[in-house]
């Protein structure tokens, strides 16, 4: 009968110490994953285990970096099928040149495809030439699926979805609202309205969730007009000119973003009203420099797409690694000159 093999006979034949032989064996830390497959391995030939070690000693994968994918192929920048979310874009534009520029830098070729409206874009493509996807926003969840089935690496850039499971990568937008709101609140702001439609981007709601909060932490009353967070964009006048006409002028508007505090601005015009003389309004991702804004956030729109594409890379070469959610800090602007414009002198 054979004798059983012990730690000893182990940490022998690998030229190691009882105790790295014994924290590999055991799963734990203070060895590397390269170590530890080595004395697993060792160990089962040496008939240490009873039956091989399918979980107990599991190894985790091993990551490589991102930059050491030199392949070839054609790496797929998907669009929404909605009007203004294109390359013509001031926000989403300078965002895919950041993809682009990446993909360039790695001499990777570059397909830009808008959302079909039948719901399968590889009745257009052949999957097997896409190495990898980067969504713009959000993509209905029936593409993302026939995406998943298929295996290809795939980050979403300012969109999540509860049905699947891949890399994101945002603006951090809670912040950048609590910092607006910081200074609204310290200031002595108390009544406000969030404009833009919550349900339209995973950064809107979380930027309508930050705000809310920020009120609840001052124990400021909400009192939102709920037509004020649903609006489409085409409509984001109609809503504005309704509330202010039924509910009266708040203090501040605090928009979704620029272009939704553009239209916000046009409609109290349209009253003859004016900002900041008769109400504070702020933004989000500066866009349009040039609006009488109290604050707005500067999102580094290029850095976001450069980021979106090493990401993808690195989930290319670490397909078993978990996904993640990564989070680019934007700076703040505030334009001090309007942050007593309403207070009477």
């Amino acid at each position: 009968m054979r004798n059983k093999i012990t730690i000893q006979d182990i940490a022998n034949e690998v030229g190691m110490s009882k105790y790295a032989v014994s924290r590999a064996l055991s799963g734990k830390s203070g060895v590397s994953p390269e170590t530890r497959q080595y004395i697993v391995q060792s160990a089962e030939q040496l008939g240490y285990f009873k039956e091989k070690p399918l979980t107990k000693f599991y190894s985790p994968p091993i990551e490589t970096p991102f930059d050491s994918w030199s392949g070839t192929g054609t790496i797929l920048v998907l669009f929404p099928n909605i009007p203004y979310q294109d390359t013509e874009s001031l926000y989403w534009g300078p965002l895919f040149n950041g993809i682009s520029t990446r993909l360039n830098q790695k001499g990777v070729n570059i397909l830009t495809l808008t959302e079909p409206p039948n719901d399968s874009i590889f009745s257009l493509l052949n999957p097997d030439a896409i190495k990898g996807i980067v969504t713009l926003g959000s993509i209905a969840t029936s593409i993302l699926l026939e995406i998943q089935s298929l295996n290809i690496p795939m980050i979403m850039v300012d969109h999540l979805d509860s049905n699947l499971q891949c890399d994101t990568i945002f603006s951090d937008n809670m912040i950048g609202v609590q910092q607006i709101m910081q200074q609204l609140i310290s200031d002595g702001y108390r009544k406000y309205q969030f404009v833009g439609n919550i349900h339209d981007a995973q950064s809107f709601n979380e930027r309508w969730l930050a705000y809310r909060t920020a009120l609840e932490d001052q124990k400021i009353e909400l009192n939102q007009n709920p037509i004020l967070i649903s609006p489409t964009l085409e409509h984001i006048e109609d809503v504005v000119l309704e509330a202010v006409q039924k509910e009266g002028l708040p203090e501040v508007f605090v928009c979704a973003n620029d272009t939704t505090a553009m239209f916000a601005i046009e409609a109290l015009n349209r009253m003859n009203l004016q900002v900041p003389r008769d109400c504070i309004i702020t933004g989000f991702d500066f866009t349009y420099p040039e609006l009488p804004l109290y604050a707005t956030v500067n999102v580094n729109k290029e850095l976001i797409g450069s980021r979106a594409v090493d990401q993808l890379f690195w989930r290319i070469m670490n397909p078993n690694q978990p996904y993640e959610r990564r989070l680019l800090s934007a700076e703040l602007i505030l334009n001090r000159q309007y942050s007593k414009a309403l207070q009477k002198t």
